[in-house]
């Protein structure tokens, strides 16, 4: 028999920059759906990708730039505090925060991409300062994401969108 429950408060991770908190689990057997809330620091991007997951976000504070592609061309569009954004699965898509206040946004995706999180993910303690990813963190993300069938942009493919890599 399956009980409902509430969340207080999940474990937060640092996935390579943005946290997501878990308000569900991936791993439950009947899971439909994946819901975390997801922060992203002022500064911080999350890169050029692709994957075949299904992705909605609704901001709850702050505005963040979402890159997504229209036909042969990319446009940077802001989402703001009360806006929904669809990514649909396959969709090539980046988003960077340019702010000086962190977006917080409800994230609902499929338990696949959850999982994948959890995979990659590192717990912090939340409001804690995050840290640039290692090279080894970054090569493990790069191995997960390919067995998750999810696409990278390359260093260049991310410079001509207007998002560096590489720090320094």
């Amino acid at each position: 028999m399956q009980t409902a429950y509430v969340v207080n408060k999940g474990t937060v991770l640092d996935v390579c920059g943005p946290t997501v908190e878990f308000l569900n689990s991936p791993e439950e057997t009947d899971a439909v759906y994946c819901i975390m809330i997801g922060t992203i620091p002022p500064g911080v991007s999350v890169p050029l990708h692709s994957h075949p997951d299904v992705e909605s976000f609704f901001t709850l504070s702050g505005t963040v730039q979402v890159l997504f592609q229209r036909e042969d061309r990319f446009e940077w569009i802001d989402v703001k505090s009360g806006d929904f954004a669809q990514i649909p699965g396959g969709a090539k898509h980046a988003f960077r925060n340019t702010s000086s206040e962190p977006v917080v946004q409800l994230i609902t995706t499929t338990p696949k991409l959850g999982r994948f999180f959890r995979e990659i993910g590192k717990s912090v303690t939340p409001g804690e300062p995050g840290r640039p990813p290692t090279p080894d963190a970054l090569q493990h993300f790069a191995r997960v994401a390919a067995a998750y069938q999810h696409w990278l942009g390359s260093s260049s493919e991310n410079a001509a969108i207007g998002i560096s890599l590489f720090q320094g």
